[in-house]
Order: structure tokens, then C-alpha cells, then sequence
């Protein structure tokens, strides 16, 4: 019996949407504190605040979102988050002060959480049940591909080029992500009275699908101990002389992880989400483990290969275990309260861990979260694992 077709033509369309919507958010990660500072002499903490309200900015967004979705359309909703995020990205080349700069991350992060939602439930739509976890493992590529891409061009052009040329690349790719969704197109999904009638009362369930939050909760365990990786890599490398391998990495990361989600997504379609996530947790925890003793680069990018093939593949299957949990017409808020859980892990993780910092090395606490995320195996199997069959 052969397959169903998965590369189809709006496949490959919305996940270059989303591939170019996460390029311009980590391409402009990594310069805007920086030019905050340059620019408008912001001080350490403005410039803190103005990289990391842009996620404050999505999770607002995916909650917003997550309610409206089925009224507004899931394509309308696509186009109102891609098209604002055009404009959004054009208001970088309004120079007035720090606090115009806030505002307009704050928009810009808000925007680019409506429009991936709006890209994940749409994916989630078009892939055929039976590849659902193949499929997310592709798509999820998209993100993948742009984490790696988007800080070297930014780190890259910062050196060689004006911020303007930087803004004026971002818009550039910003507006191909516009353009590429007009040729999206969406199969209409079918109102359930019931779901439309509920949807019309103030409930909790309108914000978010509480079928989701079991796995949700893993997905917040697990970024919170992978953003310490996301912000704090780079003063670790400080801190044991490593800078120079440090730059590869994200490389490294990504690399793992685009190798092995053909596979990983395949063999959660066919055995299973545990026969994935759990060894995902040992190769996350061994990982971390590895950044712990680290004291080479051969030690520093074997932890980013482990990690990429652990946490890189967790995000999918977490994100494909909420969406298969879910009926189709729910598929949207199963998508953002996905999100909004992942975000606020990426998002509230260095905040929280950088307050351990003065009591202890980054080394002893990439030690600890290895400890975390063992013990993250425990909750999952409580909260998911040892019932898959029973809720997949």
C-alpha cells in the first residue's frame, strides 16, 4: 500500500514561510542588543529587555490567536501575522529612541507569534494522519535550518556592513515569506456546531487545549534547561577557553538534528512517541552532562551533537504528539498552547538561571540541568508515556 503523499506542493509552501519568518527573528537576535547599545547608548539591562520582550511580543500573540483562528481563518490568519510582520520589520529604519525600539520588538514578536501559529496549525492540517509525526519532524526542519542560519548572517554582517543593510536583508526576506503564502492553499475544514457554540462563551478551553498541557509541561521542562545552552554557550566558552569552537556549535546542533528527524519522525509514526522521546531524554541529559566536564572543543561539539539529536527531536514529537491529541478543529490552539509553553521555557529560562550564575560556574550548572532532564524522564512517563496508547 503506498504512502500518503507528504512533500506535497503547500508542504514545501509553508514551511519556507516558516523558514523565512524564524530567519529574520534569529538573524535579528543576535545584532539588536548591540545596536541598541550602539546607537542609542542603552544600557546592559535596555538592551537585555529589547532582545527578549520579541518573545514576550509571541507569547502574546499565540494566546491572542489561538482563540481566533477558527473564526478568522487559518490562511486570513496567515496573511494579517505575515503581512504586519512585514511591516513591523520595516519600522526597524525608524531611528527615534530605546523605547520606540521596545515597542516595535514587542509588535514584531506579537506578529511573528501569530503568523507560526498560524504556519503549525496549517502544517498540521495538510499532513496526512498517518505521517503526522514524519511530517512535524520536516517542517520543524524549517526552524531548525533558520537557528543556524540567521545568527552566522547576522553575526557576519555586523562585522562587515552597516545595521541598515541588516534591517533592509531581514524586510527583504520578511517579504518573501509574504509573497510565497499567496500561493498557499487550505482546505476549508468543516464547523462543528458544538465546537462553534462553545467557542462563543468565556472558557479557559478558548485560550488553551487542555488536552495539550500534559506534554506541554515536558516541552517547558525541556526548553527551560535548553535555553541555559541558547544564552549562556557563549560565556561558557569564556570561561574554559573554547571561543573560537563555540562558533560551531549551533552548526554541530543543527546538523544532528536535521539528520536524524527523517528517521526519528518516522519512528514515532510507525512504534511510537516513547520509542523517540526516551532515548531523546538520555542523549539531552548526556549532553548537558558533556558541556559539564567539557574542557576541549571535541568534548564542547559532541555535547551540541548530542544535544541537537535530544532536544532537537523532543521539540518535534512534542509538537506532534499535541496536535495528533487534539480534533481537527482544535488543531490552532493545540499549536499556540504548544508554543506558548516552549516559548516561555526559551523565554523565562536565562532570566531564571541567570540569577544561580554568581553562585556557581556555568559548568556546574549545565551539571544540574543534566540532573533536570533525567529526572524530566520520570514526569514524562506519568504524564504521557505510560499512557500513549490509550490517548494517541
Amino acid at each position: 500500500m503506498d504512502k500518503p503523499k507528504l512533500w506535497s506542493k503547500d508542504f514545501i509552501i509553508v514551511s519556507t514561510v516558516n523558514f523565512f519568518l524564524t530567519l529574520v527573528f534569529y538573524l535579528l537576535v543576535v545584532i539588536i542588543g548591540v545596536y541598541a547599545v550602539d546607537h542609542f547608548n542603552a544600557s546592559t539591562s535596555q538592551a537585555g529587555l529589547i532582545t527578549g520582550i520579541f518573545i514576550i511580543g509571541a507569547l502574546i500573540g499565540r494566546v491572542f490567536v489561538g482563540s481566533q483562528i477558527e473564526k478568522i481563518g487559518r490562511k486570513k490568519t496567515l496573511y494579517i501575522g505575515v503581512s504586519l510582520y512585514v511591516i513591523t520589520t520595516a519600522m526597524y529604519f525608524i531611528q527615534i529612541d530605546t523605547n520606540f525600539l521596545l515597542v516595535n520588538r514587542l509588535l514584531h514578536g506579537i506578529m511573528l507569534g501569530i503568523a507560526s501559529t498560524a504556519t503549525g496549525t496549517i502544517v498540521a492540517q495538510i499532513i496526512p494522519k498517518t505521517r503526522k509525526g514524519e511530517g512535524i519532524g520536516y517542517f520543524s526542519m524549517s526552524s531548525t535550518l533558520a537557528t543556524a542560519i540567521g545568527p552566522f548572517i547576522g553575526i557576519l554582517m555586523s562585522q562587515h556592513t552597516s545595521y541598515e543593510m541588516i534591517f533592509a536583508l531581514c524586510l527583504i526576506f520578511a517579504i518573501i515569506s509574504l509573497v510565497t503564502a499567496f500561493f498557499l492553499y487550505v482546505p476549508k475544514l468543516e464547523i462543528i456546531p458544538s465546537a462553534e457554540k462553545e467557542s462563543n462563551r468565556f472558557s479557559v478551553s478558548n485560550f488553551i487545549e487542555v488536552k495539550a498541557i500534559p506534554i506541554a509541561i515536558i516541552t517547558l521542562v525541556t526548553a527551560f534547561c535548553y535555553s541555559s545552552v541558547l544564552s549562556y554557550i557563549s560565556f561558557y566558552a569564556i570561561e574554559i577557553d573554547q571561543v573560537a569552537t563555540a562558533s560551531f556549535f549551533f552548526l554541530v546542533y543543527s546538523l544532528a538534528v536535521l539528520f536524524s528527524r527523517p528517521f526519528t519522525g518516522r519512528l514515532m509514526d510507525i512504534k511510537g512517541a516513547n520509542y523517540v522521546m526516551y532515548p531523546a531524554f538520555i542523549l539531552f541529559t548526556i549532553g548537558l552532562f558533556l558541556l559539564y566536564i567539557a574542557n576541549n572543543g571535541i568534548l564542547l561539539l559532541a555535547a551540541g551533537a548530542l544535544i541537537g539529536l535530544g532536544f532537537g527531536n523532543m521539540q518535534s514529537c512534542t509538537q506532534a504528539i499535541a496536535v495528533k491529541m487534539t480534533p481537527p478543529h482544535r488543531m490552532g490552539l493545540a499549536t499556540s498552547t504548544f508554543f506558548i509553553f516552549l516559548d516561555a521555557g526559551l523565554g523565562f529560562g536565562p532570566y531564571i538561571l541567570g540569577s544561580m550564575i554568581p553562585f556557581m560556574t556555568y559548568g556546574t550548572l549545565y551539571g544540574i540541568l543534566s540532573g533536570v532532564v533525567l529526572l524530566s524522564t520520570i514526569l514524562y512517563f506519568f504524564l504521557y508515556g505510560k499512557r500513549e496508547k490509550q490517548l494517541g
